[in-house]
């Protein structure tokens, strides 16, 4: 679930191992390049942890985040 804290959608996603969290980041990325709207993302081993932001409109959460976080919980 995601939760809005400091300006920010964050969401944490924990896998089975490396290599689950690893294809995760890899769809990500695919539906970020696409939107042209890239997250700040962390990965330990088998948890990601994903912030959303829109940085051309002040740091804040913006329509952008939304709908990737949308697209994002699409390939859950």
């Amino acid at each position: 679930m995601w939760t809005e804290t400091d300006n920010q959608l964050v969401r944490e996603f924990k896998f089975s191992d490396f290599s689950e969290a690893f294809a995760f980041m890899t769809r990500v990325a695919l539906l970020a390049e696409k939107a042209d709207h890239h997250p700040w993302w962390s990965n330990v081993y088998n948890q990601v942890t994903i912030k959303l932001t829109t940085h051309d409109s002040g740091n804040t959460i913006t329509d952008k985040d939304r709908a990737l976080a949308k697209a994002i919980d699409g390939i859950m």
